[in-house]
């Protein structure tokens, strides 16, 4: 959205919308500003969460099994999550037989991994979105 959109729905001046979301900006408010690719523009039409759980004895090394998992071509976001499982893993990936691939060999074959489950995600619906995404 354009800063003169963004003033004409807040109902202020564009100056000052600008100034406001530069503050927010400054203030670690606002993280960052992205482009929402569509997975399946790029030819990754099957997208999954996988969840998963890591041993005890690598509880350690979350962190950095998180940046491994981030650091995968198919993976989108990664979630630390409270509960059973350690990490929820959301990837986009051409085909099942790409998914299977990549759990098998970042996920199964992993030390650190003690069990995952893979859930298929049929359709994305956004808030404040017509349509799916």
């Amino acid at each position: 959205m354009t800063n003169n959109a963004l003033a004409a729905a807040a109902g202020i001046a564009p100056s000052t919308c600008l100034g406001r979301v530069r503050a927010l900006v400054e203030r670690g408010v606002i993280r960052g500003f992205h482009a929402d690719i569509d997975p399946s523009a790029l030819g990754r039409d099957l997208q999954a969460m996988i969840a998963v759980r890591v041993h005890a004895s690598a509880r350690s090394h979350l962190a950095e099994f998180g940046d491994q998992m981030a650091a995968l071509p198919e993976v989108e976001n990664v979630y630390f999550i409270a509960g059973a499982d350690d990490y929820l893993i959301h990837v986009a990936t051409a085909d099942s037989g790409e998914l299977r691939t990549f759990v098998l060999e970042h996920l199964s074959a992993h030390p650190a991994v003690a069990s995952t489950e893979t859930i298929l995600i049929f359709d994305h619906v956004r808030p404040g979105h017509h349509g799916t995404t």
